[in-house]
């Protein structure tokens, strides 16, 4: 069985910025995202377990300049190859123009029984990439993993229902997007990071998928963070004057009851 898995760069979020209630990201380093590592990490425990032969990263660079050397991490975290997919036209996609170009990619790549997706990105969380992409490709998935095993031409998860757990099987090729407590990632040790190196990686343009520029479908209108109107309170005094009138404010805003 042959995995492929989709992994996003975000920006780093801990460095991102908000000045006059927009983000900074300007300089701001990218990583992979988290629920991505748990995709990925899902896909090289089945490898390990002789469940899959072969796993292979997927990113599209979406204006990241460095998307091909920063997937080096899905490399050093086991993945056997890795194909980035970066294109000027590609800077600022909206999730149908992502779909595009990711089903495009897996098409390219050839063998892919089982594709892997984290539930949503880091910085958007649309959680709309994965049911896209297999849709395109016409494959049946299942959302919210929690738990994945593959055997017998099958794929098998577990996801957590609210009041019940429930196990969804479907046949193999599917698609699978995964929540956060399927595992914890592993952190790459400085020899599999040296490794990462030698391993294939291949960059393609939309060309090279036989796509032409995407039209976006649709417009951020807004993206602002909360408007906030603070009180510029400053409390003096020992620790018990400053508590009380702590306490004294809070009851006078009505968030403490009198």
């Amino acid at each position: 069985m042959d995995i492929v898995v989709c992994v996003k760069t975000n920006p780093d979020l801990e460095m991102v910025r908000v000045k006059d209630r927009v983000a900074q990201t300007e300089g701001v380093p990218y990583k992979i995202g988290d629920l991505e590592k748990n995709a990925l990490e899902a896909a090289v425990a089945l490898r390990e377990a002789g469940a899959a032969a072969k796993v292979t990263a997927l990113c599209l660079a979406e204006g990241n300049r460095k998307a091909a050397e920063d997937i080096k991490t899905a490399l050093a975290m086991g993945a056997d190859e890795a194909v980035v997919v970066d294109d000027p036209a590609l800077a600022d996609p909206d999730e149908a123009a992502v779909a595009a170009a990711l089903a495009a990619a897996v098409k390219k790549i050839g063998a892919c029984d089982l594709l892997l997706f984290g539930e949503g990105s880091s910085d958007n969380y649309t959680g709309q990439v994965g049911a896209r992409v297999a849709e395109l490709l016409g494959l049946p998935q299942i959302g919210y993993a929690r738990k994945v095993e593959a055997a017998d031409g099958a794929v098998r998860c577990e996801r957590s229902m609210d009041d019940m757990i429930e196990t969804v099987e479907a046949p193999l090729p599917a698609a699978v997007t995964v929540v956060s407590e399927i595992n914890e990632p592993r952190i790459p040790g400085l020899m599999q990071i040296m490794k990462a190196k030698s391993k294939p990686l291949q960059v393609w343009s939309l060309a090279d998928l036989g796509l032409e520029a995407p039209a976006p479908v649709r417009e951020i209108v807004s993206n602002l963070a909360k408007e906030q109107d603070r009180k510029h309170i400053v409390f003096e005094g020992t620790a018990a004057e400053q508590a009380d009138a702590f306490v004294d404010a809070l009851t006078r805003e009505g968030v403490l009851g009198r």
